[in-house]
């Protein structure tokens, strides 16, 4: 467990390091399009798709980043009022549906991008549009085995909680 905890961490690390350089790279783009139109009156050619791929890669990006730190967004189904331990299965149950999606949408998004690359489409530059698309089944990864942590994490801290408790 020790081992993907700081494997999750390093991941996460590059991600906010990649998510600086992109949205960076993003507004200094966006920004030089914008003044030499109308400043020049040139523009970039492969500024606009270059600026689309920067928010695909930053969107899903910080995707990952709000399911590492349980900042994505949840639905409370259930209103009871569990206790502790039952919150702790409710969370690790929840946390186990969003692998489930999470796992699917990887499977989805390598197809997705599979079917991109053997059609052969290309983007700014000449670059293949799959080579820029594989952050998305990268991050529904990523989001997937952080879901799986979270969920080993609250019922760890259960079975913890129930090895300190007193014996009846």
């Amino acid at each position: 467990m020790r081992f993907w905890e700081r494997m999750d961490e390093t991941i996460g690390r590059l991600e906010k390091a990649i998510m600086v350089l992109f949205l960076g790279l993003m507004i200094v783009t966006a920004f030089a399009q914008i003044a030499l139109r109308n400043f020049v009156g040139i523009g970039l050619p492969w500024s606009e798709p270059l600026v689309r791929y920067l928010v695909l890669w930053v969107g899903f990006i910080g995707a990952s980043l709000a399911a590492r730190e349980g900042r994505h967004i949840t639905i409370e189904v259930i209103q009871l009022r569990p206790s502790a331990g039952g919150r702790r299965y409710l969370a690790a149950v929840s946390q186990l549906c969003a692998v489930a999606v999470c796992a699917l949408m990887t499977w989805a998004a390598v197809r997705f991008v599979r079917d991109d690359a053997q059609i052969g489409t290309r983007t700014f530059l000449d670059l293949p549009t799959w080579v820029l698309e594989t952050i998305i089944p990268a991050t529904f990864a990523i989001m997937s085995l952080r879901f799986l942590l979270h969920a080993v994490r609250a019922l760890r801290r259960d079975e913890a909680r129930q090895a300190s408790a007193p014996l009846p």
